[in-house]
């Protein structure tokens, strides 16, 4: 999606825009115009008007460097893009007049598709990881999942605790609680208690959030 905020200088326009990608969204883009006084009109078409595909005329025309070039015909805008072997993009198709701005569009799209796939790596999903325990848990048992529950917190994941508990076992609540609260203890300098302990059934759950 582009988006062009455009302000009343004097006689003159200043013209800038911001571009995204949106996942998952239909192809081609929609336009988003603000004016100076915050009003937003946008167009729902799913097609970018490049070059010959813009009809309306005349247009409002801002250079490659940004400086205005002013109203004029598609067709005078457009000689003076291929003149410079660039494009005339249309950024505010329901600004009046509508507003295209000359750039490379092939090369603008690679770097808005390039910066879309950087964010995207940059973004880190949470994830709820679960770790399940029994009552009497051998202490090398103990060791490996409570190393497994560390990891997943330093990856910045939450980390359900889960106590099993069978057969009389249940009888002994208290049984339970001295290992979720140790598995708390261990991992205290990486994790903080985001959900005290607490039955489910005959289970017993904890939730430990990165600190």
């Amino acid at each position: 999606m582009f988006e062009a905020c455009c302000r009343s200088s004097g006689h003159g326009w200043r013209l800038s825009w911001a571009a995204s990608r949106r996942a998952g969204s239909e192809k081609g883009s929609a336009f988003l115009f603000s004016l100076s006084n915050g009003a937003r009109i946008q167009d729902t078409t799913k097609r970018v008007r490049v070059n010959k595909q813009i009809r309306i005329s005349p247009i409002r025309v801002i250079a490659a460097d940004g400086a205005q070039l002013g109203i004029m015909d598609v067709e005078t805008a457009l000689a003076a893009a291929i003149e410079q072997g660039l494009d005339l993009v249309e950024v505010a198709p329901m600004a009046r007049p509508p507003v295209a701005r000359i750039m490379d569009y092939g090369k603008f799209k690679f770097e808005q598709a390039k910066m879309a796939r950087q964010a995207k790596k940059k973004q880190h999903v949470i994830h709820l990881k679960e770790v399940k325990y029994r009552p009497g848990i051998e202490e090398h048992d103990f060791m490996t999942k409570t190393r497994h529950a560390r990891e997943f917190l330093q990856d910045g994941n939450k980390v359900k605790v889960t106590l099993m508990f069978r057969g009389r076992q249940i009888a002994h609540p208290e049984l339970g609680r001295q290992v979720v609260n140790r598995v708390a203890d261990e991992l205290a300098d990486v994790a903080k208690i985001e959900s005290d302990p607490k039955f489910e059934g005959k289970f017993m759950t904890m939730i430990l959030a990165p600190k």
